[in-house]
């Protein structure tokens, strides 16, 4: 039996469905039980638990021959004091329960503790859980493509991609599919003792490539617009993220800016198989109707 963390998010939701095509028998935990209808659906056992609960994170975990742990995208208070919590929580109940196996998802940039941001969350979630099972690896991912969704609204009725993301530098991207698969294969693997494994797709992209891979679904152009740094914490703020957690994403993009979203030597690097173009046809199929139909013709 295989305990998923965040199975309703993107990570989580396509490592449970690895699993589960896999024939793994799958726990998912989730927040409340109206998101557990489809899991159950699939043939996965639910449980309903708020993930910052030592003792309802250890009920969770019992039983379990390894687990896919994760620091949900902070949306509120203090990420960095929010991770030591989390973290702290998921160490004790995995201790608790003799957790044989994890793999936690972590991101490219991790071994950096400051000057990335959000990310640098991730280092600190990294030490925290460093040790609590015999077997654990550390999944760095690479930036999501799903992540685009947010502005696949504007690519496809304005042609065009607001980005952070400066339009030519290439950085690891990888598609939450592949993450999913890269976790539960992890999970399914015979090892021992710690691993750090970065994952991107079958090629490093910028934001001009995902532009042209919107270009390409959508058979119209579709132009990256970069966003200034002095417009992103307003924008951010219109948009309702608190100030505490626009900082952290804002460092994130100055990090990568600066060349710290780059992987680590002495880790393992694997690639994905997911092409851009077949991640961002998945994101287009989701973008409503009415956004389809004011694009320009």
């Amino acid at each position: 039996m295989y305990v998923v963390l965040g199975a309703n998010g993107r990570a989580g939701g396509e490592t449970a469905r690895a699993l589960i095509e896999h024939g793994e028998a799958v726990r998912v935990v989730v927040r409340h039980p109206g998101q557990g209808e489809k899991w159950t659906a699939l043939g996965a056992a639910v449980v309903v638990a708020n993930i910052e609960d030592t003792e309802a994170l250890a009920d969770a975990l019992k039983g379990a021959s390894g687990a896919f742990l994760l620091n949900p995208p902070p949306v509120r208070g203090d990420p960095y004091a929010r991770t030591d919590e989390l973290g702290a929580a998921l160490a004790d109940a995995a201790r608790r329960t003799h957790l044989p196996k994890a793999v936690v998802l972590s991101s490219i940039g991790a071994q950096h503790a400051s000057g990335t941001g959000v990310i640098a969350t991730l280092n600190r979630f990294e030490a925290r859980l460093a040790g609590v099972a015999p077997a654990i690896a550390f999944l760095r991912s690479g930036y999501f493509v799903e992540t685009w969704s947010e502005v696949a609204g504007t690519a496809v009725s304005e042609g065009l991609l607001p980005t952070f993301l400066e339009p030519s530098q290439e950085i690891p991207m990888v598609s939450t599919i592949d993450v999913g698969r890269t976790a539960a294969a992890l999970l399914r693997e015979d090892w021992t003792g710690k691993r750090v494994v970065e994952l991107a797709g079958p090629e490093d992209w910028s934001a001009g490539n995902v532009a042209s891979a919107f270009a390409e679904v959508l058979d119209r152009p579709v132009v990256p617009m970069l966003v200034p740094p002095e417009g992103r914490a307003v924008l951010l703020a219109e948009e309702g993220v608190p100030e505490e957690v626009a900082g952290a994403l804002l460092g994130m993009y100055e990090g990568i800016a600066n060349g710290l979203f780059t992987r680590q030597d002495g880790s393992e690097h694997r690639r994905g198989t997911i092409s851009l173009a077949a991640a961002i046809e998945r994101i287009v199929a989701t973008v409503e109707p009415a956004d389809r139909c004011s694009a320009p013709q």
